[in-house]
């Protein structure tokens, strides 16, 4: 079920409405599971089994990690949880990718037939929920949790609707006591143990979805076109074609898996729960390592807690430890993006930025604190540098095939200075155009805000329906009628 949809608008206003109805807060969570269960079955159907499966499994095991005395039976436990969701998520989601590869060193190595592809449809979110459930249990391993005190309640945090397909990545310590936690009615102040829709989170809450509307259906969708017309034939392209469309890529993609994460937060918030920040102005970035912290930052914090630092413990003074560390989370981080070598390729090209800024830090502390960079002058030009790498990794993400990617890099880094194509590209491109600045404005003014849309939350109530009207007039004005997937759907 998408979020851009008339389903999901009603899906989400029967859900409120029961909430309402319903007054013990056992029987609201009991209704939420069965509302995030119907959520994911609406858009997977049976495929929702791998999803009870993951639940099923790290419920149990990790109630026999916590009881059990012997550390060789708890970390054959924890290797059981591994195995069996990384089996599931390897399978599903890489199977026909590596069969392609045997299939390719078969040919040229005159081994005979083709291993036959799978073709399995991929089980949408199965990529967050895994992440989900894997911490979970390794929190418990680490001692750092104790279990989910009822398989409900572990089902919920796993399944909860707002985020179950495309995250924010949730932490079961920062979710499951906002379960258990009492709630101030702001009516009669006394402590509740039942949902209750609070004014100020609802205010909030609603502007977050309009918000995360606008930024996915008025500029991500309407800027695709020009994304699609440059990335789908790239060769021959002049280079600040290349440029300008990369730029328009980068938009749309922040745009689009920001405005999800919008819309995620914000309805979560209406339902009483807190969902960690996922975005945090990554165009304003000074550095690789910045932009991390700033992007995707609940996949950021995940593979730095489960993946970096359990790497790098034992040797965290070692450059070599640390470069290793690095590459290989990079690496990992950008397959885990999807099943093919572009990702592996934009992985790897973030994975030198950050080694490089890693090893420049241990080298020349100074460089880190230089007092030029904290001017004006030179924290624009660290953003701006820091962007044209940023953009530059863009088009790995995008491009498919070995060919065009190369062609695009090398057009992106060695300017060729022609102008006729790229002018027939803008004037092709004008509504497409005039979003890209449309959105460095308003983007600029969030990063000035500071949090623009708690502020529009707290103005007067006829500001905010103007507000309100006059931005989901704008979206239905420019909407075509088709919902196009959210792009990290696919991951």
């Amino acid at each position: 079920m998408l979020f851009n949809t008339i389903d999901f608008v009603i899906f989400f206003v029967f859900v409120l409405a029961i909430i309402v109805i319903i007054k013990n807060r056992t029987y609201q969570h009991l209704f939420l599971l069965i509302a995030s269960y119907f959520f994911f079955y609406y858009t997977s159907n049976y495929l929702i089994v791998l999803l009870i499966i993951s639940t099923l499994l790290d419920y149990y095991v990790a109630k026999e990690i916590w009881n059990s005395k012997s550390k060789s039976k708890k970390k054959l436990l924890l290797i059981i949880s591994l195995a069996g969701n990384l089996g599931l998520l390897g399978f599903f989601k890489y199977a026909d990718f590596a069969i392609l590869q045997f299939n390719i060193l078969g040919q040229n190595m005159n081994f005979g037939g083709d291993i036959p592809f799978f073709n399995m449809a991929l089980p949408i979110g199965i990529s967050f929920y895994t992440f989900q459930t894997i911490g979970y249990t390794i929190d418990v391993y680490r001692g750092k949790l104790e279990p989910s005190k009822s398989i409900k309640e572990f089902a919920l945090f796993i399944a909860f609707f707002p985020q179950l397909v495309a995250g924010p990545i949730v932490r079961a310590k920062d979710f499951l006591p906002q379960l258990r936690e009492k709630i101030d009615d702001s009516k009669t102040g006394v402590k509740l143990r039942q949902i209750v829709l609070n004014n100020v989170h609802l205010k909030l809450g609603i502007t977050m979805m309009v918000f995360g509307f606008l930024k996915k259906m008025f500029f991500a969708d309407n800027i695709a076109p020009m994304v699609n017309m440059a990335f789908d034939n790239p060769i021959g392209l002049e280079s600040f074609t290349v440029i300008l469309s990369t730029i328009a890529f980068g938009i749309q993609v922040y745009g689009d898996f920001s405005g999800y994460s919008d819309i995620a937060i914000g309805a979560a918030l209406i339902l009483g729960f807190k969902l960690p920040i996922n975005f945090n102005k990554p165009f304003f970035a000074t550095s690789p390592a910045d932009f991390w912290r700033r992007w995707h930052i609940s996949l950021s914090n995940w593979v730095r807690d489960y993946l970096f630092l359990p790497i790098v413990y034992r040797n965290i003074g070692s450059n070599a430890q640390l470069i290793f560390g690095s590459m290989i989370t990079f690496l990992l981080l950008g397959f885990w993006h999807g099943a093919g070598w572009n990702f592996i390729f934009f992985g790897l090209i973030h994975g030198i930025y950050v080694t490089i800024e890693v090893v420049i830090s241990k080298k020349i502390p100074k460089a880190r604190n230089n007092p030029f960079f904290k001017r004006r002058f030179g924290k624009i030009l660290a953003i701006l540098g820091t962007q044209y790498l940023v953009f530059l990794a863009f088009i790995a993400f995008r491009v498919e095939d070995f060919d065009s990617m190369i062609y695009m890099i090398s057009k992106y880094i060695f300017l060729d200075f022609a102008v006729s194509e790229t002018i027939t590209f803008i004037s092709i491109n004008k509504f497409p155009m005039f979003l890209i600045f449309s959105f460095m404005i308003l983007n600029y003014l969030s990063y000035r805000s500071k949090n623009l849309q708690k502020k529009i939350s707290e103005t007067n109530s006829w500001v905010w329906f103007i507000f309100l009207v006059g931005t989901i007039s704008l979206i239905i004005f420019f909407y075509d009628g088709r919902p196009d997937d959210f792009i990290y759907f696919r991951f």
